[in-house]
């Protein structure tokens, strides 16, 4: 009764807060674990139901911004006293600090929110559902990639406490988890909604809500009971979890010898123990438990240390791997050093993602001033990525294992690369002291789980002080020690090499993919507004008779063998095409050899077109209506075919080479020959406008081939569909980035083959990149041409008064296939990782 007494605008801007507040909290409980995972399907629709009552984009936006602050104070408010802590500030600053970068921090409502509005005023509410959710994971990717992985923490990890839900992370990653969580969620709003129009309206949304956790959970029982059990060789590995923290406290406390000496000792001591009672086949120590640069002494006293630890790992005759730095001319790097009993150091791993600022600082960013204003910013140089080490253990035995520090585990792209060079585990070792007593340790270990789940590679994951656990290949905890205790923990798992996931098959595709979504829907977007005086002409040009043929126009006269002749090249050509692109699906030697393929494409394809064209030109004349006959002139030859004897003006009932028609004379014979023109039945209405009688066009069995003559040339030509920008310059702004990257693969830079041999290498091989792209252009291009051909002859027998306006969204389309089709794969070869 209060709320009613209030004015509209207070009561509308009074639920929104209840909304935002209340989706804010349910976000904060599922981030917890345990049983909120059930709270992913519906924490949004608070916020869902208010954003739909904002009112225009910057009502929305400030929605987005509000809900963005509110969701970071719930989920990650904690990390505002570990800022404080690290900084030597207050906590109610550092809270302030982290809910002022809130919209920065949490991109993701914006982009929904903006993506949503836009896709519901143009396209409806199920698309504006998928674009909202499209933006969302996108964002998110972008913001990973732009800032560091410490930003690509998602509501999908959230599911990590359901065995079985979480399982099809290894289709389509934790990415695709958040995106069927928000479809869920607008489902559910949805449903919600048309609550005052009764349950039935309500049935479908809210359906399509149950669905989305139905689905994971039939895919989470078939992916584990189809999973390997009880293969593979037995990996006996222990961890060390010290509880030894705060070492720069220590060392104002006790000097930093002292430190290093207890936090050897303790290492020592609990790894004997794993080696002689436990009988580990390695073990396993934590992020920067040697704190210096160990194989790169910085004094006497260092030195020592280095040779205290290689005798230690001599004497155990186990492997050790454990976290210190490395060194070289452009730095410092967080390191993970593996050694070897009787070998000394097998190699070292570099962290690959390093946490911004208190870590590392962009070059761009960094300098004087930035670190007087800021003196506990990092200065550690990130790594080049993932790296597969052999682990030789007892028996001559060597299995392949990936390295991860820390941040690196919110890295789905260096877990994939892993498993693409051959790791069979992984060995996490990271440092969540900062996070002691909050969510964010159990958060981050779930990030963590999820790198196995994806990959199906088994993993142990230490830290100095919790949570280390061993972690099978569905992401269950095998053993584990609590946070805040000293414990060593052993884990005995069986190794083997993990089945394919699609996820490590095409990367982190869902991210790309659904960026290709908002790409594709902002183009057409883009065309209804730029092309809008594309639309077909007239609305029913298949019987609309006003519109004659404009004159001259330019035709091919064709004797029956010309036609004959021409016909089989360009039926040669076109099977030509069909056959290079089943060789190029069925992959195989054709697919890689650029050679081949070019010879292909020259003989099979070019050839046979371009004689082709050579005699369709070759017969190439103007026609136009001159008293009273129609004139085919070329140069000084010329042809006239008086209209009083024009009966009947027929278009050809094959359309080859080209479409065309035969004039029917009042003789009762044909004309003897065929004229190839883009519109028959143009030419019809243009000879019966011009002779004043009746002429007819065509017979009842001819009329499908005139209509889709006319609907063919019912949309105009569109700029981006000109054979030099599709063919040209396309395939060359694809080749140049393509290019570049090979340069940098093979020869370390983008001018690397230039450098090495010279231009005229450099050129070629440029040439055969660039000849690559066009033919798989032009390959691209027929595949779409038949599909639009096709939709276009559906369109003529099922819906004719609509196949025009079909026709000219399918054009539209197919170029929005193309040109954003082909980018988004490019994009997802190279960033889908």
């Amino acid at each position: 009764m209060l709320l009613d007494a209030l004015p509209s605008a207070a009561r509308t801007g009074l639920r929104m807060l209840a909304g935002i507040a209340a989706s804010a909290l349910l976000a904060g409980l599922q981030s917890r674990g345990g049983a909120g995972w059930l709270l992913g399907f519906v924490f949004l629709v608070p916020w869902l139901i208010a954003l739909d009552a904002s009112r225009g984009l910057a009502g929305a936006l400030a929605a987005a911004c509000a809900m963005a602050i509110a969701f970071t104070a719930a989920v990650y408010g904690w990390f505002g006293g570990t800022i404080a802590n690290y900084t030597q500030s207050s906590e109610t600053a550092g809270l302030a600090l982290l809910l002022l970068a809130a919209p920065l921090l949490q991109p993701q409502f914006l982009a929904f929110a903006l993506a949503n509005r836009a896709a519901a005023r143009r396209h409806g509410t199920a698309t504006a559902a998928f674009a909202g959710a499209a933006a969302w994971v996108a964002a998110e990717w972008l913001a990973a990639r732009t800032f560091g992985p410490a930003l690509g923490y998602t509501v999908g990890y959230g599911l990590y406490p359901s065995r079985l839900l979480s399982q099809a992370a290894d289709l389509v990653g934790v990415s695709g988890l958040t995106c069927l969580l928000l479809l869920a969620n607008q489902s559910l709003a949805a449903g919600l909604k048309r609550r005052r129009a009764g349950p039935r309206a309500m049935a479908a949304p809210l359906a399509l809500a149950a669905l989305t956790p139905l689905l994971l959970a039939a895919y989470g029982a078939v992916a584990l009971s189809s999973l390997p059990k009880g293969k593979g060789v037995p990996l006996r590995l222990g961890m060390v979890q010290s509880n030894i923290i705060d070492y720069e406290k220590q060392r104002q406390e006790k000097g930093s010898h002292a430190v290093v000496r207890e936090v050897l000792d303790t290492h020592f001591a609990m790894t004997r123990d794993a080696v002689s009672r436990q009988q580990v086949d390695a073990v396993l120590w934590s992020e920067t438990v040697f704190p210096t640069t160990f194989g790169h002494p910085r004094s006497e006293a260092g030195a020592e240390f280095d040779r205290e630890i290689l005798r230690f790992v001599d004497a155990t005759g186990v492997p050790v791997i454990f976290g210190t730095y490395d060194v070289d001319d452009s730095g410092e790097y967080n390191a993970a050093a593996f050694l070897e009993p009787g070998k000394g150091v097998a190699g070292y791993y570099r962290k690959a993602n390093l946490f911004p600022l208190t870590e590392h600082v962009p070059g761009w960013l960094d300098g004087p001033a930035l670190r007087r204003w800021l003196p506990w910013t990092g200065a550690w140089q990130p790594g080049d990525g993932a790296r597969v080490f052999p682990l030789r253990v007892a028996g001559g035995r060597e299995l392949p294992v990936l390295p991860m520090i820390c941040l690196d585990d919110l890295d789905a792209g260096l877990a994939i690369d892993g498993a693409r060079l051959g790791a069979e585990a992984i060995l996490s070792m990271s440092n969540d002291s900062w996070f002691t007593g909050t969510p964010g340790m159990q958060m981050h270990l779930a990030a963590a789980a999820f790198r196995s789940i994806e990959t199906r590679l088994p993993q142990f994951r230490v830290t100095p002080n919790g949570r280390s656990v061993v972690i099978d290949a569905t992401g269950a905890e095998l053993a584990g020690a609590p946070p805040g205790e000293r414990a060593l923990v052993v884990g005995n798992v069986r190794v083997t090499t993990p089945p394919r996931t699609l996820v490590v098959s095409l990367g982190n595709w869902v991210p790309a993919a659904a960026a290709a979504f908002l790409l594709m829907l902002a183009a057409l977007g883009a065309w209804r507004i730029a092309y809008a005086r594309l639309a077909p002409r007239p609305a029913d040009a298949t019987d609309n008779a006003d519109i004659a043929m404009a004159f001259p126009a330019r035709v091919a006269v064709l004797p029956p063998a010309a036609r004959v002749l021409a016909g089989l090249l360009r039926a040669f050509a076109r099977a030509g095409l069909l056959w290079m692109g089943v060789s190029f699906l069925a992959g195989g030697s054709f697919q890689e050899n650029t050679l081949s393929q070019i010879r292909a494409f020259t003989g099979l394809f070019l050839i046979p077109e371009l004689a082709a064209w050579c005699v369709l030109h070759a017969f190439g004349a103007l026609a136009s209506i001159e008293g009273g006959r129609l004139v085919l002139a070329r140069g000084t030859q010329r042809m006239e075919v008086p209209l009083r004897d024009v009966v009947a003006v027929k278009p050809w009932r094959l359309p080859v080479p080209a479409s065309g028609a035969t004039l029917h004379l009042s003789s009762g014979r044909r004309w003897p020959y065929g004229l190839a023109v883009d519109d028959p039945a143009a030419l019809a209405r243009a000879v019966t406008s011009a002779r004043g009688l009746p002429v007819e066009t065509s017979a009842p069995n001819e009329a499908a081939n005139a209509a889709y003559a006319a609907v063919r040339t019912a949309v105009r030509p569109i700029l981006l569909g000109h054979p030099v920008l599709k063919f040209i310059v396309f395939p060359t702004l694809l080749a140049i980035p393509a290019f570049r990257l090979h340069q940098h693969i093979a020869y370390g830079s983008g001018i690397g083959e230039y450098t090495l041999f010279g231009l005229k290498a450099y050129l070629v091989a440029f040439s055969l990149w660039w000849a690559a792209w066009a033919i798989g252009v032009a390959l691209s291009a027929a595949a779409v041409r038949t599909a639009i051909e096709a939709g276009t002859l559906l369109a003529v027998a099922l819906r004719p008064a609509r196949a025009a306006a079909i026709r000219c969204w399918l054009e539209h389309a197919g170029l929005g296939t193309l040109y954003i089709g082909l980018p988004a794969w490019l994009l997802l070869r190279i960033f889908g990782d």
